[in-house]
């Protein structure tokens, strides 16, 4: 059978419109398509490939316990998942772990979480959730609506109730906007899928302290922003603000499907038995892998090794600028980095990236004024320069039409 474009537009459902380059082979930030085109990788699968690909951390560990134990349900736990959450406490102010599948679904967990806490300490008039317009945090119905772009979540009936949102880094409207009733406040500590915009710390401190003047739990959606993306091991850590929840995905299993939530013995004591349930969570084949991400990113080297890639980006991407003028501003943090397109180039962010892949080069968007790199976090300098190359070859054809 030819596993072609075509092949998906028969058998696939429509919600993606993916690209005809079909990826069949990669290593470190280097991929390769079926007729043996080479691209270099600055997407990462989503700032999900931290290592990059085919790892031999994670492919040492994916066969070493694909030869245990791949599946237990929740009746039982597994060693993999153990060590997994140990670690993950050990390195955070979390006590607590609660595995998912998936960051919308770690999202899901928090979300119910923080409501069930409320009911059970302050009644149910306590379940305002606030969030942030340009949010996002996953696509079940709760996280979409909590999310703050109607674009995904209109046309899919009522929704969840109670539910308000403010702009990002807006304190005076945040302020006027939580209350007693306000059980949580979920935002992200670097929003990405809305544009790469970075939180004003003085915004994110007030958050917490209003949080606390309330009895409202703070979660931060470390999906995108976790496991060293930022050269933090979370981004929370680098902002000198801790939240009450933590959510965690993407680079988790640097490829391999797992989110967690993350929390305080206190917190977590209001999902009891029953209340909340996974069938994939704490998979031994998938906290395996995780454990072997987080063991090769939580080191100095790398954490360290990610602030200094990005200066080479913003470097490359500021004398890509000098030449064809085609950028307002570089932005976000680490290796989560965005382009934001200038006047004269506005709303053509997927012009640069159907360039860029013409030209041998994976990218994204955030948005369509935002050209998005999220790649590996161990990517060669020379991967960079060779990527940035690509990347300047794409912007000369945008600009020459």
């Amino acid at each position: 059978m030819q596993a072609n474009r075509e092949l998906f537009d028969e058998v696939m459902v429509p919600n993606y419109n993916p690209s005809a380059v079909i990826p069949v082979k990669g290593e470190g930030s280097r991929v390769w398509d079926q007729t043996g085109k080479e691209f270099i990788d600055f997407a990462g699968g989503i700032a999900v490939n931290c290592l990059g690909h085919c790892h031999p951390a994670l492919v040492s560990a994916l066969k070493e316990q694909g030869e245990k134990i791949w599946h237990l349900s929740n009746v039982m736990t597994n060693e993999p998942a153990l060590r997994l959450a140990k670690k993950l406490t050990d390195a955070t102010f979390a006590e607590k772990v609660y595995f998912a599948n998936s960051g919308a679904e770690a999202n899901e967990a928090a979300l119910k979480l923080a409501r069930r806490w409320a009911l059970d300490k302050f009644g149910a008039e306590k379940s305002q959730i606030i969030a942030f317009n340009k949010g996002f945090h996953g696509r079940t119905f709760f996280t979409v609506t909590v999310g703050g772009q109607t674009a995904y979540s209109d046309g899919f009936g009522p929704k969840p109730a109670d539910v308000t949102h403010v702009d990002y880094n807006d304190l005076s409207a945040f302020e006027k906007t939580i209350s007693d009733n306000t059980c949580a406040v979920m935002m992200e500590p670097l929003q990405g899928e809305g544009g790469i915009i970075s939180p004003n710390p003085e915004f994110v401190k007030a958050v917490r302290e209003l949080c606390d003047k309330h009895n409202a739990l703070l979660i931060f959606d470390e999906v995108q922003t976790g496991v060293g993306r930022t050269g933090d091991l979370y981004a929370y850590q680098g902002l000198g603000v801790t939240p009450d929840i933590l959510t965690t995905a993407k680079a988790l299993g640097g490829g391999f499907p797992i989110g967690a939530m993350l929390t305080t013995t206190d917190i977590a004591s209001h999902l009891k038995v029953g209340t909340h349930g996974s069938t994939y969570g704490g998979n031994p084949l998938a906290c395996a892998v995780a454990e072997a991400a987080f063991d090769t990113v939580n080191t100095e080297a790398v954490l360290s090794g990610v602030k200094a890639k990005e200066q080479l980006f913003r470097d490359g991407l500021n004398a890509i600028n000098d030449k064809y003028n085609v950028f307002s501003e570089v932005r976000g943090k680490g290796l989560l980095l965005g382009a934001v397109l200038n006047d004269k180039f506005e709303g053509r962010a997927r012009d640069f990236l159907v360039a860029s892949a013409e030209h041998g080069l994976m990218s994204l968007v955030a948005g369509t004024n935002v050209v998005r790199f999220t790649p590996s976090l161990v990517i060669t300098n020379e991967e960079i320069a060779e990527g940035l190359a690509r990347f300047e070859q794409a912007v000369a054809a945008v600009v020459n039409g």
